[in-house]
């Protein structure tokens, strides 16, 4: 890990060398027309799991599993002709897995390959402001793969300020176009009687979704959000390792439709008490064509205790209704048409509550004035069904 980090900043230091030289100030009004360095984000994370409800296995095993998570965020802008502001950020993202459920995709083999894997996925994405106008227009483009599953997504964006330039209107269209490895159950398996046989087939899933949000800021101490979700899916949205058990016994592999609606709506609040506390909440009720009904409460609040340190306290509240086809390890019918035994698709409730600190020292962490912000948080995770989870958070910022 320490060689990883040591690379990464390596990495950043040489980009900062590169552009610094570039970058000019000019006290007269003038706006560089050069691409110019502005900063760079490294989040790490680590995350780990366990319950006894296993989708793999039909809703019953272990769903032991860890991941950490690298997320390289670097941003460049340059401003044109008409002092329009252009920026362009470069992401690139890393996850390593294990996971106890996915390997028992064969329940013969003590190990097989389905016990980790690596996720990789690298996005692009640009936006030009017109402070005159009060416009902004975005675009982007993202890709991710890992050994079962490729996506390809793109996005367009647009927000206008009012006249006031107290509130402001945000529009974004996104798509995303998914390659499924159909990776079944190693008995269930077709077409061969080699069961071990790797030659699988493949299927897709779309996504497409609107978004919108309109902010408002009500004074100098409160400001509002509302936002509004349209997400529309189609083709395979199973997952083609997940076995479900029948009350005779027999087992099949998750079957759902292949569309999906989702809607979701909420509501977003800041509140600034004083200098030093800032009070922030967020509701989301979500339904879905498919049954499922949702509710989410978040509450967070940033208590700065000095100019340089912060304390951040957060709680989440997590409600939800099961979809229409899903029922535990060998409850599913015969007659059924759809069946799914994931947990993640059942009733529940969920509680997630940690709390983060921030340091943003005047002269740069350690003294480097480039590095010049820290972010630790950490947050555990409790479902009313038995899963639980930990995950520590550092966030970097160098400019």
């Amino acid at each position: 890990m320490r060689k990883i980090y040591l690379i990464i900043v390596w990495m950043y230091a040489g980009l900062l060398a590169s552009f610094s030289q570039n970058a000019t100030t000019d006290s007269s009004g003038y706006k560089t027309r050069k691409l110019t360095f502005e900063e760079v984000n490294l989040v790490s994370s680590y995350y780990v799991q366990d319950g006894d409800h296993a989708s793999v296995t039909g809703g019953k095993g272990s769903e032991k599993l860890t991941d950490f998570a690298n997320v390289l965020d670097v941003k460049f802008y340059r401003h044109d002709k008409k002092n329009r502001k252009h920026i362009y950020s470069l992401e690139a993202g890393i996850d390593n897995y294990t996971s106890a459920s996915s390997d028992k995709i064969d329940l013969i083999a003590n190990s097989s390959a389905s016990s980790g894997d690596m996720r990789i996925y690298p996005s692009l994405s640009w936006s030009r402001e017109n402070e005159k106008r009060g416009t902004t227009f975005g675009a982007g483009a993202s890709y991710s793969t890992e050994y079962d599953y490729n996506s390809f997504g793109g996005d367009i964006s647009f927000a206008q300020k009012t006249k006031s330039r107290n509130g402001e209107f945000f529009i974004k269209l996104q798509a995303y176009f998914d390659r499924v490895l159909l990776v079944y159950p190693v008995e269930l398996r077709i077409g061969s009687t080699d069961f071990y046989n790797d030659s699988y087939g493949t299927d897709s899933r779309n996504s497409f979704s609107a978004s919108a949000s309109y902010s408002q800021i009500i004074n100098q101490r409160f400001q509002l959000m509302f936002l509004a979700d349209v997400v529309k899916q189609s083709g395979f949205l199973g997952l083609p390792f997940h076995r479900v058990y029948f009350t005779d016994n027999s087992v099949h592999v998750e079957n759902l439709p292949n569309s999906r609606l989702k809607i979701p709506l909420g509501l977003r609040a800041s509140y600034f008490l004083g200098d030093k506390i800032i009070l922030r909440a967020f509701y989301r009720y979500y339904q879905d064509d498919w049954n499922l009904k949702s509710h989410t409460i978040n509450l967070e609040t940033p208590v700065k205790i000095n100019p340089f340190f912060s304390f951040t306290p957060f709680y989440r509240f997590y409600n939800q209704t099961a979809i229409k086809y899903f029922a535990p390890f060998s409850e599913h019918m015969e007659t059924d048409q759809y069946y799914t035994s994931n947990f993640d698709l059942s009733s529940f409730n969920s509680n997630f509550l940690g709390a983060g600190i921030r340091l943003t020292p005047l002269n740069g962490v350690f003294g480097y004035k480039h590095f010049n912000m820290v972010e630790i948080r950490y947050g555990f995770y409790k479902r009313s069904n038995g899963l639980q989870s930990n995950i520590v958070s550092v966030n970097l910022k160098f400019n």
